[in-house]
C-alpha cells in the first residue's frame, strides 16, 4: 500500500495513532462498503472487531492505490 504525506502526518494524531496497518489493509482489500466521491477518491469501510466493533473509513486517491486518510467513522451505519 502507498500513502500520501498527508496520511503520514495525520496518522500521528492522538485520535489516529492506534489505528493498525493491518486494519487499514483490511479496509483496503476487504471493505464492507465502498463509495466514490465526486472528486474520484474512493471511500471504503471495514468493521474492526478488535477496536470494539468500530468502523474504519479509509480514503483512497483516484489512482485506486494510494491511501490518503484513515479514521474511525462514528456516523457510519452498516446496512443489513
Amino acid at each position: 500500500m502507498k500513502f500520501t504525506k498527508y496520511f503520514e502526518y495525520t496518522r500521528l494524531r492522538a485520535d489516529r495513532i492506534g489505528i493498525k496497518e493491518d486494519w487499514i489493509a483490511n479496509a483496503f482489500f476487504n471493505p464492507i462498503h465502498e463509495e466514490t466521491q465526486i472528486d474520484g477518491r474512493i471511500r471504503r469501510w471495514a468493521k474492526i472487531d478488535d477496536a470494539d466493533g468500530k468502523y474504519l473509513r479509509i480514503v483512497i486517491l483516484d489512482d485506486n492505490e494510494t491511501i490518503h486518510n484513515a479514521f474511525f467513522d462514528r456516523s457510519f451505519k452498516e446496512k443489513l
